[in-house]
């Protein structure tokens, strides 16, 4: 039985009057057909089957064949009409069933209510939702063999409580023990999408389970989390949100509920700037451009710090020689001797005459990586870039570079970006920063093409700027170890 609406299309079995597929017209899989979120796993669970204290009444409620309320027909149209579908079994031990699913013609929602009986007795049955969820972009994405990056978070069970979110991944969902409580928000979901219990009414008690599941081509199991929910009382018009993490689409259901991304610490930044993102978007009508004039308008805002951080940095280069000469002569005496407080002396001395503060250098800079990092974090989560081009060989953002042209640029401007930064005299960390770009290629070979444009475009700018500063204060004058300029 068929139920469409504008964004998706439902497929429910009368084997169980459960979910057999839930697909997104909106969104694709690799194959590029619209993406089904109920994985295709032989034998598993599905949603909305339902689990009582007897398991015995339990397999026959989930196998047995339900009827078609209302002769409804086998495809029901909801794209432009609300529409409800509704089944029914009763059993010989006289257990009776009706369950409901409510859509309506736009959004990611069905609402769901069972009404079970056991004679004249009310049954308040366990709601399943089986492994969840079948998007494998996500599972694929950022992989890259030998040069794999952790760009991806792993399906995880969640409860929402006290304005915040509490998450179990993989083993640790099997061992998270039952979840008691009154959730605005619960359910399982992996790095782009959801399925998830929207403001139950009263409490929910929530068993969640780790579910791997064997890789077809022989490789790692493929880890899948899944979940049962018990309310206070039987289900009645219960709503499930299953769709994308996409942060307006979470946050017209409620502003809490964008808590479900997992923008981690950098959340007060990394949402002004989707904003902004989105905004670009709609004037250029490409992602990848989208983040190349973002990346520059934040190193525009930054442009300030940043050249005060140069500055800096140019002022301590200069009085490096004085500076080591008054290491010298205090170098025979350990760092224990009294002494050596006349060294400092002498070192905030030379600091004061030459107008050098010696944290100025990296202050500035360590105030702009909270607005890189939010970045950073939002080009991770956003599942804008999903499947989003480019130019190119990029045809999707949120997958690696698969020629690894944009990863091996960022690694040279990287480097080119240290040859240009004043030296500070210290042979062991030159020879460090000189060794950050191999290592920043390396982890960057399997990130999405997204997050390597970005930090590219950074780089083009940072080095810009240095030429620009370079040239605004000329050749640095080195002070000799006679104090002379």
């Amino acid at each position: 039985i068929v139920v469409e609406s504008r964004q998706v299309r439902a497929v429910f079995t009368n084997r169980g009057a459960r979910l057999a597929h839930w697909v997104l017209k909106d969104y694709h899989d690799q194959a590029g057909q619209p993406l089904d979120l109920v994985p295709p796993i032989e034998g598993a669970v599905l949603p909305f089957s339902l689990q009582l204290d007897d398991q015995a009444q339990t397999t026959q409620l989930n196998s047995a064949l339900f009827q078609l309320e209302r002769n409804a027909p086998d495809h029901i149209d909801a794209t432009t009409t609300p529409a409800v579908v509704s089944f029914a079994y009763e059993s010989a031990d006289g257990l009776r069933v009706r369950k409901e699913f409510g859509f309506e013609p736009s959004g990611y929602q069905v609402t769901f209510t069972a009404d079970l009986h056991q004679g004249a007795t009310a049954v308040n049955p366990t709601i399943l939702w089986g492994p969840g969820l079948g998007d494998e972009i996500a599972r694929s994405a950022g992989s890259g063999g030998f040069f794999s990056g952790n760009y991806r978070y792993p399906p995880e069970g969640f409860v929402h409580t006290n304005g915040s979110v509490t998450r179990f991944a993989g083993a640790k969902a099997s061992t998270a023990g039952v979840q008691r409580g009154t959730f605005p928000f619960l359910g399982v979901d992996d790095h782009y999408f959801v399925s998830a219990v929207v403001k139950p009414a009263g409490s929910q008690t929530v068993t969640f389970a780790s579910a791997p599941v064997p890789d077809p081509a022989g490789g790692t199991p493929r880890p899948f989390v899944s979940y049962a929910v018990k309310l206070d009382a039987p289900p009645s018009g219960v709503a499930f949100f299953i769709g994308p993490k996409r942060f307006d689409t979470l946050r017209a259901i409620d502003p809490e509920f964008t808590k479900v991304i997992n923008f981690g610490m950098f959340a007060i930044l990394a949402v002004p700037l989707l904003g902004a993102l989105q905004w670009i978007q709609a004037f250029v009508g490409n992602y990848g451009w989208s983040i190349v004039l973002l990346t520059i308008f934040i190193n525009l805002a930054i442009w300030p710090l940043r050249h005060k951080s140069v500055v800096s940095m140019r002022k301590m280069q200069e009085i490096q020689p004085r500076m080591k000469a008054i290491q010298d002569r205090y170098a025979h005496l350990p760092m224990t001797d009294p002494g050596r407080a006349k060294m400092n002396e002498e070192v905030m001395a030379l600091y004061r005459e030459k107008g050098v503060n010696p944290v100025s250098g990296c202050l500035p800079m360590l105030l702009t990586l909270p607005v890189l990092f939010a970045f950073y974090s939002l080009l991770s989560q956003a599942i804008e870039i999903r499947g989003a081009p480019f130019v190119g060989w990029i045809a999707d953002l949120s997958q690696r570079d698969p020629w690894y042209i944009t990863p091996l640029l960022m690694g040279v401007t990287m480097f080119w970006q240290q040859r240009l930064q004043p030296g500070t005299g210290d042979p062991v960390q030159q020879k460090v920063l000189m060794f950050m770009p191999v290592m920043f290629t390396v982890m960057f070979l399997g990130a999405p093409s997204g997050l390597v444009i970005y930090w590219f475009v950074s780089n083009l700018w940072a080095i810009g700027q240095q030429y620009f500063t370079n040239w605004m204060i000329g050749p640095a004058k080195v002070a000799t170890t006679g104090g002379k300029r």
